[in-house]
C-alpha cells in the first residue's frame, strides 16, 4: 500500500508539467560515475554497483561483496567542479546500506556589485556583501538502503538533503528516491524502474523552485556471453517533469573480466528543439549526446579495484572527461 501511495503521488507531480529551466537543483541531473556516463546513463537496470545510489538505489544491493566504495572526479563545463563519493556495506540478511555525497560548484567568481550611491537607498539593498569575489556551491548528501526481497528482486530507497549556496545566500530541501530491479533469469536480463527527487521545493526569497522530479524504466541484458567475457546492452526511457521523454542507450564489452569498453547515446536529448511559442524560433534545450569510455578491473590482496574513464561530447561547450575509482571487498 505504501508503494502504491508513492506511485500515485509521483504520477500527480509529473503530470504538473514544468517548462525547462524552472526546476531547481539542476546539478542532480548530471551523471555520476565514469562507467554510468560512458553507458549514456542507461543504468537503471544495473546491479551491484555503489554508484547506483545516485540513480536507482535498488542497484546497490550486494550479494557477493561485503562493501564497495567509489570516488568520481569530473571537471564540468565552465571549469565547475563536480565530485562524488559513495560507500556501501552489506549487512547480510538485513540488506545493503550506503552513504554518499555530491559536490558541485566554483570558487573565486568575480563579483560585479551594484552598490547604491544614495545613502537613502542602502537600506533597500539586498546584497550586503562587499567582497570582490564570491563562491557558488551545490551539495547533496544521502543515505540509501536496498535489499533482495526475493532472489531475483531488489528494492531500494534513498533519502537525501540538498543545499545550494551562492554569495552567502543558501537554501535547502530534502528528497527521496525509490527503485526496483528484477532479474528475469535469462541472458542476464534485468528490468527496473525508479522515481527520483520526490521532495520539497527550494525557495529563494518568495520564489519556490521544484526539484527535478523524474520517472525512469529501463532494461539491460547480455546477448553475447562466454566464461569470462560478455557484451551488455542497456536502454532507459525517462520522463522528467520539466522536459519531454528521453531515451538513454548504452553498450559495454568486457574482455577477460578485466577490460571494458563502452559507448552510449542520449536520444531526443542532444539538440532538442524546444518551441518558444507561435512566431518564435526554436532553441536547443540540451547539449549532451554521445559518450564513450573504458575501464579496467583487477584483484589485489582480496580487494577488487577498478578504474574507469568516460568522455562526453558537448554541443557548443567544452567536452567533459570523468574519472572514477572503485574498491570492493568480497
Amino acid at each position: 500500500m505504501c508503494l502504491i501511495a508513492v506511485l500515485l503521488v509521483a504520477q500527480a507531480s509529473l503530470s504538473q508539467d514544468r517548462k525547462a529551466g524552472l526546476t531547481g537543483a539542476a546539478f542532480l541531473k548530471i551523471g555520476v560515475g565514469a562507467r554510468a556516463v560512458g553507458l549514456g546513463s542507461a543504468v537503471t537496470a544495473l546491479t551491484g554497483d555503489v554508484n547506483q545510489m545516485f540513480y536507482n538505489p535498488a542497484g546497490i544491493a550486494l550479494k557477493d561483496r561485503q562493501f564497495q566504495a567509489s570516488f568520481s572526479y569530473n571537471k564540468w563545463i565552465a571549469d565547475i567542479g563536480h565530485n562524488a563519493a559513495a560507500v556501501s556495506y552489506n549487512l547480510e540478511d538485513i540488506g545493503t546500506i550506503g552513504v554518499g555525497f555530491i559536490s558541485f560548484g566554483l570558487s573565486g567568481i568575480a563579483a560585479d556589485r551594484d552598490i547604491p550611491v544614495d545613502p537613502l537607498l542602502v537600506q533597500f539593498q539586498i546584497d550586503q556583501n562587499t567582497a570582490s569575489t564570491y563562491d557558488y556551491r551545490d551539495i547533496a548528501y544521502q543515505v540509501s538502503f536496498a535489499r533482495y526481497v526475493m532472489d531475483n528482486l531488489s528494492l531500494g530507497v534513498t533519502v537525501k538533503g540538498i543545499s545550494q549556496s551562492i554569495d552567502g545566500q543558501s537554501v535547502s530541501a530534502f528528497a527521496v528516491d525509490f527503485g526496483s530491479v528484477y532479474n528475469v533469469g535469462v541472458l542476464d536480463w534485468t528490468i527496473a524502474a525508479r522515481f527520483n527527487n520526490l521532495g520539497s521545493d527550494l525557495k529563494y526569497y518568495d520564489i519556490a523552485f521544484g526539484l527535478p522530479l523524474s520517472f525512469t524504466i529501463g532494461m539491460a541484458m547480455s546477448p553475447i556471453k562466454s566464461e569470462n567475457s560478455k557484451f551488455m546492452l542497456a536502454i532507459d526511457g525517462t520522463k522528467p517533469q520539466d522536459g519531454p521523454l528521453y531515451f538513454f542507450t548504452g553498450g559495454e564489452y568486457t574482455l577477460m573480466d578485466m577490460v571494458s569498453i563502452r559507448g552510449g547515446y542520449k536520444i531526443n536529448y542532444s539538440g532538442t528543439d524546444e518551441a518558444l511559442g507561435a512566431g518564435k524560433p526554436s532553441v536547443k534545450s540540451t547539449i549532451e549526446g554521445l559518450s564513450m569510455g573504458a575501464g579496467v578491473r583487477t584483484t589485489m590482496e582480496g580487494y577488487d579495484v577498478g578504474l574507469d574513464y568516460s568522455y562526453t561530447r558537448m554541443d557548443l561547450l567544452d567536452n567533459v572527461h570523468r574519472i572514477s575509482v572503485t574498491i570492493g571487498m568480497k
